[in-house]
């Protein structure tokens, strides 16, 4: 395969997937490490793709690049609707409690599958409590569910209750599974995203709940984003679409994190 070839396979693999790695580059295309890193620099400079360590994402995906709620919409849709399906089954019929769902395209997915929630018994409902309007909004007209909107400054990008007052009502809070968003999963740096009081809601949800579950797709594997709201330690589940990558999948083992792959 000549390199011009090669470029927009690579090219074609970032569209798809979100993030390339050297090695499997290199195995896929049979060819040295060496030369995909030299075929990485070609595209980076040509404004294709961004290096990162151990390989590539799309250019432009900076650690405070953030995406805005429609543009995320449209992206990995069937993976994230698994996601949403495995995340619902935690929560089966027999469920007597409250959950809780940070904001993000991936958690209003989980919400999708739980607006039609039913108690196995007459008269339960589930309590779930969120900072998202979206979600909000998806779940308000539930009769089986006892809906909690958190209050605070709404960010229009992310349409999410933040700050210090959405922070102190969760603090008060112990719900027993809390679903949370991520713009990064990745081994040395955990859980993350670009907004830093985006971020302090997604700690207060880890530390409040008794489950504290990330929702993520593939794209999100070996990503950092700009601020750390979680270490691997901290999370009880990860519920992705595909299989981690090597590195990722050990340290998760080896945090003791339970893997549910959709």
């Amino acid at each position: 395969m000549y390199a011009l070839e090669r470029h927009d396979s690579i090219t074609e693999l970032l569209r798809a997937e979100g993030r390339v790695v050297v090695s499997d580059l290199a195995d896929r295309f049979e060819v040295t490490t060496e030369t995909i890193r030299r075929d990485l620099d070609v595209l980076e400079q040509a404004g294709r793709l961004q290096r990162v360590h151990g390989g590539a994402v799309p250019a432009g995906h900076s650690s405070v690049t953030e995406l805005s709620l429609a543009e995320r919409q449209e992206q990995q849709t069937p993976g994230k609707t698994a996601i949403a399906r495995a995340a619902a089954r935690l929560v089966p019929s027999t469920f007597v409690g409250s959950v809780a769902l940070d904001a993000g395209t991936t958690t209003a997915a989980v919400a999708a599958e739980l607006a039609s929630w039913r108690p196995a018994v007459d008269g339960v409902q589930l309590t779930v409590i969120t900072n998202s309007v979206p979600i909000a909004a998806l779940l308000q007209h539930s009769p089986h569910i006892d809906l909690r909107l958190l209050g605070g400054r709404v960010r229009g990008l992310t349409s999410a209750a933040v700050g210090s007052t959405t922070v102190d009502q969760i603090a008060g809070l112990r719900p027993d599974i809390a679903f949370i968003g991520v713009n990064g999963l990745s081994a040395g740096f955990g859980l993350s995203t670009p907004d830093e009081f985006e971020a302090a809601v997604k700690t207060a949800f880890v530390r409040a709940a008794r489950r504290a579950v990330a929702v993520a797709d593939g794209t999100k594997h070996g990503a950092e984003a700009l601020t750390r709201f979680a270490r691997l330690d901290e999370l009880d589940t990860v519920i992705t679409d595909v299989e981690p990558p090597a590195d990722l999948a050990g340290a998760l083992r080896d945090a003791e994190v339970e893997v549910l792959v959709a």
